[in-house]
């Protein structure tokens, strides 16, 4: 039984070496993509969610240190919070916190738009009978929220780096 469990493991492996798949930085610091994403200038975004953004954003980004921009990523934010459950007296027992994304990578040799995206996520929040507990809550639901949406956006641009020196490649 343990043999024949070992080679369906084995001959499903097989097909799996021709599927293309390939690691988004391999070569470590020193791949294009990684060098690519430390390329990328941040600029400063409004507000205490672009704050919170644009930190999350450079952590990510600029894993392989700093290097001289070659992208510019314009960001804008929209921040909301909503009432979610409301009770019998008016009261609201739940919010939701939405923070989306609108950015565009821009080349700042040729001042080409590579990317033109969006990213969003969202929190619920629960209101409890301590103003500063949910006020806390709402706080930290926007420092997740903001490193989420980061790393979405951080995703992207990787794959459209990657894309971008895979056609520089073929040419």
């Amino acid at each position: 039984m343990q043999r024949s469990a070992a080679l369906l493991v084995l001959a499903l492996c097989v097909p799996m070496t021709g599927c293309g798949l390939q690691p988004m930085y391999a070569g470590g610091s020193n791949s294009v993509v990684a060098q690519g994403l430390a390329a990328v200038d941040v600029p400063a975004i409004p507000g205490r969610d672009g704050w919170l953004v644009r930190n999350a954003l450079q952590n990510r980004l600029h894993v392989a240190g700093e290097a001289t921009p070659a992208y510019r990523l314009d960001v804008r934010l929209d921040d909301a919070l909503e009432a979610l459950g409301v009770l019998n007296d008016d009261t609201i027992s739940r919010e939701r916190r939405i923070l989306r994304s609108r950015y565009q990578l821009i080349d700042l040799a040729t001042g080409e738009i590579l990317l033109d995206a969006t990213a969003g996520s969202d929190a619920g929040i629960d209101v409890v009978s301590s103003e500063y507990a949910t006020i806390a809550a709402e706080q930290r639901a926007l420092e997740n929220l903001a490193i989420e949406v980061a790393e979405r956006m951080a995703t992207q641009i990787a794959l459209v780096l990657r894309e971008r020196e895979r056609a520089a490649e073929a040419q």
